[in-house]
């Protein structure tokens, strides 16, 4: 087999393996957050799509961090919701810092960790 075909096929396996993967549970993603903000705290809501295989693989907790990684609060997700997808949990009382004006909100998996963070612009009333 010549190189280029062995390049071809290396590349080709990766691609068909990163995609076969998103199929089933990877990484925990963050699809949506409200956050009600007054007098130093806030509540927040948080949407979480991950497809959670049982108690092996499951998202397991979402944090409100300081977008220099501070935490703020934490929201641990006690089970799987395997057939409830996506699905919104609610923290409120997160006391946030005078004069911060963002946050991240951050899920985490119980095989992967942290997903991607989700950046939040907070409307003070």
């Amino acid at each position: 087999m010549t190189l280029s075909k062995r390049v071809f096929l290396f590349v080709a396996v990766t691609v068909a393996l990163l995609n076969y993967s998103k199929l089933y549970a990877g990484a925990v993603e963050v699809v949506k957050v409200t956050a009600h903000c007054q007098a130093g705290s806030c509540r927040f809501d948080v949407t979480l799509l991950h497809q959670d295989e049982g108690w092996e693989h499951y998202a397991n907790e979402w944090q409100v961090q300081t977008l220099d990684g501070d935490v703020l609060g934490t929201r641990t997700l006690f089970h799987p919701h395997v057939n409830e997808q996506p699905f919104t949990r609610s923290l409120a009382g997160v006391e946030i810092p005078n004069g911060l004006k963002q946050v991240k909100i951050i899920a985490n998996d119980s095989v992967h960790g942290h997903g991607e963070p989700k950046v939040v612009t907070l409307n003070w009333r």
